[in-house]
């Protein structure tokens, strides 16, 4: 099992892991291969990161600028994390995070943001934090890392291919 930066002929099965690890989640909103699409169109994805095991591809991870209060400040949404079903609990999706969250403080990152369990990402050192927020989603769900410098506050704004996405997939 390596772990690389994704290639431009990892697209499709990029899309293709993505799908999969989110056909049966709970919160899944069915965008999520549209969301890594998008973002790597509008050239967000500052880390995009994937597990390749013998060629095969087994998962995937973003991370993509955020704003705060309109403002960039070096602040960084992680998602999708993405794990094929038949990998599940084997360390992929944590091997992702830890290889991506060092990908960050070496970019010189302050933070980074991701909407998700707490008790997954809790053992990154993720947090829930009343100072930063995101409109429609509960708090507790809304977790942060300090990579340097001091806490953010405000509301955070992810890129508008999250939203272009959720449009598309409307329509």
């Amino acid at each position: 099992m390596k772990i690389r930066d994704q290639q431009a002929g990892d697209r499709t099965a990029i899309r293709d892991v993505v799908q999969a690890a989110f056909a049966t989640a709970e919160h899944r909103s069915g965008t999520e291969g549209a969301i890594v699409d998008a973002l790597r169109a509008a050239a967000m994805l500052t880390v995009s990161l994937v597990v390749d095991e013998d060629g095969e591809l087994l998962g995937h991870i973003a991370f993509s600028p955020v704003r705060i209060d309109g403002r960039d400040g070096g602040w960084y949404g992680l998602g999708p994390l993405s794990v094929r079903p038949d990998r599940h609990k084997q360390g992929i999706g944590a091997a992702l995070v830890a290889e991506g969250i060092a990908r960050l403080r070496a970019l010189g990152a302050q933070g980074c943001v991701v909407l998700g369990d707490p008790g997954y990402y809790g053992r990154f050192g993720f947090v829930q934090d009343a100072g930063l927020r995101l409109a429609g989603v509960p708090p507790q769900h809304f977790l942060r890392l300090m990579i340097a410098g001091e806490p953010a506050r405000g509301m955070v704004a992810y890129h508008a291919a999250f939203d272009a996405a959720r449009a598309s997939a409307q329509r």
